[in-house]
This record gives structure tokens, C-alpha cells and sequence, in this order.
């Protein structure tokens, strides 16, 4: 049986932060194990950053209905690569065929990360995202594969899976891609502080009130029926898809329904998103055709029938 004990030194040169768990190098399933590429999955467990790694004992022990070890390495919510098996684990099933990957054993055919956070209500962190992104472009290196060996679950599931929830699959792979190249996309933020970048009325009041803020402080209004959108400039480099991510602090007291615009080359789009909660880390509103130039690209707006107040606080832009 084929195994990966080089796994570790592997995320160690990439600058991932890993914790060995327990006998990892014989921790594993019988049966074959030749990976050609890597899946991956989330738990469906709520982790936080008070409890980040809810599902490690059962990633490690697995479940009365299928046993343990279910992944090679669990990524915690602070992005910590939890390496559990240099093997065969029971992570993937049966594949169906996914670009690459053939139709056949998935749990053979694949390493598996397992990444905790519940894909309900709940995304994957930022430092999950980029430690993902890390590792599987370091280990795709070690096994000569390009990032199209790099799969979601709910793409080879013969069973309906719908795992990892809230990610343009393609966008991760792209950005798989990006790191093994060498390379790094082009990314700008703007926060409610950037001199010369953002934009808002004297509608729009200034509070440090939560921890869960981008900087310094942030900003916040009531929601009207009128337009008073808050904007966020980006001197955008050259016409293409770009992935939007907003910051915002979370509160009972924020806005259920806060609409988001991003201008495209189309017109614009608008995204809503639930303020009240998902604070202090970026979420992905989607990737857009956007065209070249400094300007307004992405605004929030006052103008919701949802309750509560409208933070503005950060966008991000990634080319993808």
C-alpha cells in the first residue's frame, strides 16, 4: 500500500502551519492508495475561533457509520493544517469522474482535506481559503499534477454531496493554479479609511463599537428608500474577471438584507447579505466581468427593506 509520508514536509515548505496528530504515518484504511490529485470537502461542523477544530476527533475516530481515519489533514478555523493519516482514509467514496479525475475509487484516487466549518449558514475562513489554496498547490506539485487534479466533493459524489458549500470552485482552482505558477493574482483592498478611495455622506456615521471591524473603524447608517451608496474606488489593472470580497462586522443589531453593487462591464449587479451575522472575515459576493480603469467599483447602499443598520467597511477585489 502506497502511502504519503512526506505529506508534512510538503506543508511545512509552503508555509503551512501544521499540527501532527497522534501516529499519522501509520494511521490509515486497507486497501489501495495511489492519489492523483486532492478533494475537497467541509465538515458540516460550526467551528469558531474559540472551538476550531469541532470535527477532529471524529475526522480521526470517524463515525458508528463509517470509521476513521476520514481525511488526510483537517483545516482549522484558523487555516492550522491538522494532519491525521499518510494513507488511504474514507473520505471521497465512490468517484464519478471529474475533469481529470477518472470514474473509480475516489478514497484511492484522492488526498482528502477536510475543512471545518458547517457550509450551512457558515463559510470557510479566509485563512482556511488560503492555507487550502497553499497546500494543494504544494502537495499537486509533489505529485506532477496541474491544479485541474484539484476537485470539490460535490463535483465526483455519486451520492448528491454538496461539499465545500459557498466556493466557486473554478475561482479555487484558479488561484491553485496562480500559487504553483509562482505567481500571485492581483489583489487591492479598500477599507472605510483609504484616502482617496472611499466615499460616503454625511449620512454615514463612523463606529470602532465591534472587534470583528477591518481597521481602524468602520461605518454605518440607517436603510432608507433612497440611493446614498457608500463607494469603494479600484484602479482596476486590465479588463477581466475579478472576485469581490466584502468585510463587515457582525451584530444582531446590523442589517438583514444589506445590498452590495458591484459595476460591471454589463451594468451593475447587486449582492444582499445578512450583516447580522458570518463577521470579521472576508466573504465572497461573486466574480464579475469588470473593465479596466480607476473608478467606483463596488458600492454599499442604504436602499433595503431589511432591518437594522448598513455597515460599510472593506472590499477586496482578486483578478481571477
Amino acid at each position: 500500500m502506497a502511502t504519503i509520508p512526506w505529506l508534512v514536509d510538503v506543508l511545512r515548505g509552503a508555509g503551512v502551519q501544521v499540527v501532527v496528530e497522534g501516529d499519522w504515518l501509520n494511521r490509515m484504511r486497507p486497501g489501495s492508495f495511489d492519489p492523483i490529485g486532492v478533494l475537497w470537502h467541509h465538515t458540516a461542523a460550526t467551528s469558531s475561533a474559540t472551538n476550531p477544530h469541532p470535527a477532529l476527533n471524529i475526522c480521526i475516530n470517524g463515525r458508528p457509520d463509517l470509521a476513521g481515519p476520514l481525511c488526510q489533514a483537517l483545516v482549522d478555523y484558523h487555516g492550522v493544517f491538522h494532519v491525521i493519516s499518510a494513507g488511504r482514509c474514507n473520505h471521497a467514496g465512490a468517484s464519478r469522474g471529474s475533469g481529470p479525475i477518472p470514474a473509480g475509487d475516489g478514497n484511492t484516487l484522492m488526498i482528502g482535506w477536510e475543512i471545518d466549518y458547517n457550509g450551512v449558514d457558515q463559510e470557510m475562513t479566509a485563512a482556511q481559503y488560503n492555507a487550502s489554496i497553499a497546500a494543494t498547490a504544494a502537495v499537486l506539485t509533489r505529485l506532477g499534477r496541474d491544479a485541474s487534479h484539484a476537485r470539490g466533493h460535490r463535483e465526483t459524489s455519486t451520492t448528491g454531496k454538496i461539499d465545500p458549500s459557498f466556493i466557486d470552485l473554478n475561482v479555487m482552482r484558479s488561484d491553485v493554479a496562480a500559487k504553483m505558477a509562482g505567481g500571485t493574482a492581483w489583489s487591492s483592498i479598500v477599507d472605510n479609511s483609504t484616502a482617496g478611495r472611499f466615499t460616503a455622506s454625511a449620512n454615514w456615521g463612523i463606529s470602532s463599537y465591534s472587534g470583528q471591524r477591518y481597521g481602524a473603524d468602520y461605518r454605518y447608517a440607517d436603510p432608507v428608500a433612497a440611493s446614498d451608496p457608500a463607494w469603494y474606488r479600484f484602479n482596476v489593472p486590465a479588463a477581466g474577471n475579478y472576485r469581490v470580497d466584502a468585510w463587515w462586522p457582525a451584530n444582531s443589531g446590523y442589517n438583514s438584507a444589506a445590498p452590495y453593487i458591484v459595476a460591471t462591464t454589463t451594468g451593475n449587479r447587486t449582492v444582499t447579505v445578512d450583516q447580522r451575522v458570518t463577521g470579521g472575515q472576508w466573504r465572497t459576493l461573486g466574480t464579475f466581468a469588470l473593465p479596466a480603469g480607476d473608478a467606483n467599483r463596488v458600492a454599499v447602499s442604504r436602499w433595503t427593506t431589511g432591518t437594522g443598520l448598513v455597515i460599510a467597511d472593506a472590499v477586496r477585489l482578486t483578478r481571477v
